[in-house]
């Protein structure tokens, strides 16, 4: 089987494909001011959707949500269609690399954990075109969170991302790019677990016993497992920051 499809299959139904919760999804939006009083928001790697869920019951407004994996977007159009939301919301199966909206279309762009596929200041960079001048980028990022990063942890990140850097230096790229920065904060330690490692450790569990004389998925999981005892023991180092700018 292949790497894709395993990996797929691990995430397949878990709450969330990466840390966050509501709570903060919610306080990221506070921080918009003002917002005209029907927004056009597009939602960037939506994964399955708590996020773009969440967004649609805090705007007055309509979500273009877009990812490449048709089973998370069929997760979100059940979800949307069970809370009564699918009529704010226009679920595509797009890769982010092939968006092909048309110039200031949107008044906030919204990616929660996804932003690091494209690369942070590539897609400051291309993705601001399709928003309307004055209008919101609204990311949650990989930021280390302390300048000394053990070795073990700065090896780690070196193979996963290289791009990596601190929050000052993400504040540094966003003005270079030519927004504003409105405001950063860091997710707490709890938003890492509840949605995202603890249901991941749980299908780690299962899927073992179903591929257990497979290879390939050994190495999955194992790189799963690696992934959560780094953050387990470093969480102090390193964590996903949400960095509200302004075009």
């Amino acid at each position: 089987m292949a790497t894709d499809s395993l990996f797929f299959e691990l995430y397949h139904n878990l709450p969330r494909q990466g840390p966050g919760d509501n709570d903060f999804t919610r306080k990221a939006f506070s921080l918009l001011k003002d917002l005209p009083p029907s927004i056009n928001l597009l939602d960037v790697g939506c994964g399955s959707g708590m996020q773009t869920l969440q967004l649609a019951k805090l705007i007055n407004g309509h979500i273009t949500a877009i990812d490449f994996h048709e089973p998370f977007l069929h997760q979100l159009r059940t979800d949307a269609e069970k809370e009564g939301l699918s009529g704010s919301i226009t679920v595509l199966n797009k890769s982010m690399f092939e968006m092909d909206f048309p110039d200031e279309n949107f008044d906030v762009i919204w990616s929660e954990g996804a932003i690091y596929i494209y690369g942070f200041r590539k897609a400051l960079a291309d993705w601001k075109s399709m928003l309307k001048p004055g209008g919101y980028l609204v990311c949650s990022h990989i930021s280390w969170l302390n300048d000394n990063p053990p070795e073990e942890l700065k090896s780690y990140w070196e193979n996963e991302y290289p791009e990596i850097t601190g929050i000052e230096g993400n504040v540094r790229i966003i003005r270079d790019e030519g927004y504003t920065p409105v405001d950063h904060f860091v997710l707490p330690d709890e938003s890492w677990w509840k949605n995202y490692y603890n249901p991941l450790r749980q299908r780690l569990n299962l899927l073992s016993q179903k591929y257990r004389t497979a290879g390939v998925f050994n190495k999955l999981i194992e790189s799963s497992k690696q992934e959560m005892y780094m953050f387990n023991r470093y969480s102090a180092f390193y964590g996903y920051v949400f960095f509200i700018m302004k075009r």
